[in-house]
């Protein structure tokens, strides 16, 4: 085994729950020699990580992932199951050697191998379970719900390829199937004993007793993944449950096979594995949205059957269950409406499968099931076609339309008042034209709580979307801020500065405890802390620059002012404004003399994240930014940062550059965020519903520039107001200056006007911006009329942009402003976000493994 003359001294014996840095190498040895997944001769990194380092770690996970299950088993706590079509989980490596703290024993080990543990851990590739802040968010979740000993599971599904992966050529963007299961993943276990049966289609028979049943169709099997879940520095390991569908191989016509129709003897395998390949297929045909459909239902069904099993299996260990106890041991969390078929599912498996009555099946689904909304989008409330979930779910479709008739029935004796809203209201539209199931709307009816995720969205639904119920249920609603974890999000991706915050505090107990950040405040004014933590800062912003320069061949400038905007690219999240204000700088840039130029302050703009493939404004956005970004880096009158500066940086003629970052995820937002001192948190406001990127710059001392929207309310009463720079409309402005617009009452601000003149003079290339352009024009109507008021806010934000110039010139000031940023994130931990769903929703409590 090659490896460096190091490894020669270690024996290769197995050492599976030793912390001791000889033993872990030892143990790493005989992984690698007798559970090879690669040719023996070799132990470069790839082979280091993917072949021993893995199933070194895993050694340990799995030891505490059986005494976790043990324990819950002997215990029989109530437990949460949390439902959601993704999880951006990130690399699994660091995470685990991180929350069982045995960081630095790996490094040690795999120095006396030869090899660094950077180089091993970045041959990790993210798993690409999710799009966004709702797949990341599930992710935290799972991380505190582990830390804080709370008995809980998440379920997903196993995309073969995910979301895609981004890249950036000539013509923008361009996707291309996300590989992270190229090799395989060493952190999943498959279950081979947990398979479940899932149907598809059929029709629904009438027994002879009355009963129904669902019956042919197209049927396939689930089996189970389990991902270990390490909480930090505790003993509980919980776990993620991921589904693959599969076919039986009774489904393989071997006679076909045999007479050369290869495809037809094996179309239930291709279908099986249709399910599970791409996280959000295009759902623009008849065959994209049942195959969206299936996807949802699958994970419902699969979950929902195991979760019955396992109650069915501790309730019968004491001799046996009763159903009204399923409620007091099981609560269901749905992530949105993605899984709400949980609903009619959970009522078909109690009526038909357990042969429970309605009243009583409904009664325990209400109280076990609740919903987190995440969006007020009206294109990201879930809305299906009738006939596409007659002919996928026949039983469901019958099942909802019950729901639904009693909802009516119910509301028309009870509050007659509403009669003139039933039709906003009920579950199922019955418009002539396109009959469809309101998804958010059936999850109301349904669940005992309904929650929103920053306290600004949960007003809003409320007081709009959701007010007719709230007037019905006054005290079904309620909000859950959303969180983050502190260990991802500082302590391991940025542990200079964790470092130094555990100095001041005189305790790393900030790491679970993130209210003691506060504490830092007292040392605000401290110029020994302000040296420190510039430093740190420094540190970060070398690290990224030198990233940077490895993906997109930028060298950019450390001394400049890093500011970044990474999110989802979409119209509402204003990436447009912000490179327009980029464009409208850089023209003023070049109409100043040399001498103006060295008063103004050097600024470095990073913009990331991926469009989602038929959104053609939103890949017109990217366009943009990297034709912006080749114009601007190449001109030497506002950027002469040349290829040797990161050695000598001390370029002060570098004034503007601009870099798109290729393939956002979470792996280079751990290198993007502690690396950032400015932020754009820019939608328009009252269409964010939280936003957790923004939680994580702030803790990271990054300020930000944002709108009234979301979590950025609550982040700017935490930090203080004039530790955020603040621009915009506010949400309950928006329905007003929409109308105004309709009504030509708007006057655009002229540097917005010479902003979009500067594009269309081909200033940025001859690709044709007319139509993104033209969507901040007319007026009225969502796509066009400037619906999310980039033109409105664009005045305002241009004056936040020179105050935050002004404020970095003054060096003392922003480092006290970065300081009381952190300080002042501590409410923003997903263990505060997690405690309160444990308590006020799930009603579960800690089930610590002694």
């Amino acid at each position: 085994m090659e490896g460096g003359a190091k490894s020669n001294d270690v024996s290769p014996i197995a050492q599976p729950l030793s912390e001791d840095p000889t033993d872990i190498a030892s143990n790493i040895k005989y992984h690698a020699q007798y559970t090879p997944h690669f040719s023996p001769f070799k132990f470069e990194p790839l082979q280091a990580y993917y072949a021993a380092t893995a199933d070194s770690v895993r050694d340990l996970l799995i030891k505490q992932w059986n005494d976790t299950y043990l324990h819950y088993d002997k215990v029989n706590p109530k437990q949460t199951y949390y439902l959601s079509m993704e999880y951006l989980q990130g690399r699994a490596l660091t995470n685990a050697i991180g929350n069982l703290d045995i960081h630095n024993a790996y490094a040690d080990a795999l120095n006396k191998l030869g090899q660094q543990l950077e180089e091993v851990v970045e041959q990790e590739k993210d798993a690409a379970l999710g799009n966004g802040g709702l797949g990341r968010l599930a992710s935290c979740f799972l991380d505190s719900m582990a830390t804080l000993n709370l008995p809980a599971w998440g379920y997903g599904l196993r995309y073969r390829y995910g979301l895609f992966k981004q890249l950036i050529t000539k013509a923008g963007q361009e996707e291309v199937p996300e590989d992270w299961l190229e090799k395989f993943s060493p952190w999943e276990i498959v279950r081979h004993d947990i398979v479940f049966p899932i149907r598809f289609f059929g029709h629904v028979e009438v027994l002879p007793s009355g009963s129904r049943k669902w019956v042919g169709g197209e049927v396939l099997q689930a089996l189970a993944y389990d991902v270990p879940i390490p909480g930090y520095r505790t003993k509980n390991t919980n776990s993620l449950r991921l589904w693959e569908a599969k076919a039986s191989s009774e489904d393989f016509n071997l006679f076909l096979f045999n007479d050369g129709q290869y495809d037809a003897a094996a179309q239930l395998h291709s279908r099986a594995q249709q399910i599970c390949a791409v996280l959000y297929p295009g759902d623009a045909t008849e065959n994209g949205k049942l195959l969206r459909l299936k996807q949802q239902f699958f994970l419902c069904s699969a979950s929902l059957q195991d979760i019955i099993a396992r109650f069915k299996e501790r309730e019968d260990g004491k001799g046996s269950h009763q159903w009204s106890e399923f409620p007091k041991k099981v609560a269901i969390q749905l992530n949105d409406t993605h899984p709400t078929l949980t609903i009619p599912e959970l009522m078909r498996l109690l009526m038909d499968d357990e042969g429970l009555g309605w009243d009583e099946s409904w009664n325990i689904t209400t109280r076990t099931i609740a919903y987190t909304n995440h969006t007020v989008l009206p294109e990201a409330l879930e809305k299906w076609s009738q006939a596409v979930m007659w002919k996928l779910l026949p039983r469901h479709m019958e099942i909802i339309e019950e729901i639904d008739k009693r909802f009516v029935a119910t509301i028309m004796s009870e509050r007659p008042d509403l009669e003139n809203k039933m039709p906003s209201m009920r579950i199922l539209d019955h418009n002539a034209t396109k009959p469809v199931v309101h998804m958010a709307n059936l999850c109301v009816v349904s669940s005992h709580t309904v929650n929103g995720v920053a306290q600004l969205h949960s007003d809003i639904l409320k007081a709009e979307l959701f007010a007719d119920y709230v007037s019905v249920w006054p005290t079904k609603f309620q909000n859950k801020t959303n969180g983050i974890t502190p260990r991802r999000w500082i302590r391991f991706c940025s542990p200079e500065l964790s470092h130094i915050i555990t100095k001041w505090l005189k305790t790393d107990q900030w790491v679970t405890n993130l209210e003691l950040l506060a504490n830092l405040r007292e040392f605000a004014d401290n110029s020994e802390l302000h040296a420190e933590w510039e430093s740190a800062k420094m540190a970060n912003k070398q690290r990224l620059a030198q990233y940077i320069l490895h993906v997109t061949g930028v060298s950019i400038n450390p001394n400049s002012l890093f500011d970044i905007q990474v999110k989802r690219i979409h119209e509402y999240k204003r990436q447009l404004l912000n490179i327009l204000g980029v464009i409208y700088r850089y023209k003023k840039l070049k109409g100043m003399s040399p001498e103006e130029r060295k008063n103004t302050t050097p600024r470095t703009v990073m913009i990331g994240g991926k469009a989602f493939a038929t959104y053609t404004n939103a890949k017109r956005i990217v366009k943009l930014v990297t034709d912006v970004g080749d114009v601007v880096n190449s001109d030497p009158d506002v950027n002469d940062y040349l290829k040797n500066s990161l050695q000598n940086p001390s370029q002060s003629g570098t004034k503007c550059q601009v870099v798109f970052v290729p393939n956002y995820n979470v792996s280079v937002a751990e290198m993007l965020i502690p690396g950032s001192e400015l932020s754009q948190h820019i939608s328009t406001a009252g269409m964010e519903a939280s936003g957790t990127s923004n939680m994580k710059f702030a803790l990271n001392g990054c300020l930000i520039i944002g709108t009234l929207d979301g979590a950025n309310v609550e982040i700017r009463e935490e930090i203080g107001e004039d530790n955020f720079f603040l621009f915009g409309a506010t949400a309950d402005e928006v329905p007003q200056l929409r109308k105004d617009r309709e009504n030509g009452l708007f006057k655009p601000d002229p540097r917005f006007e010479e902003a979009i003149q500067f594009i269309r003079s081909g200033a940025f290339g001859t690709y044709d911006y007319n139509p993104l352009l033209e969507s901040l024009e007319g007026n009225s109507g969502y796509g066009r009329g400037d619906y999310f008021l980039v033109g409105h806010d664009f005045p305002s934000y241009m004056d936040a942009q020179a105050r935050i110039d002004e404020a970095y010139k003054d060096r003392k000031r922003w480092i006290k402003m970065s300081i009381l940023s952190t300080s002042g994130s501590g409410k923003f931990s997903s263990d505060r976000t997690i405690s309160q769903y444990a308590k006020e929703i799930w009603n579960i409590a800690e089930c610590r493994v002694p």
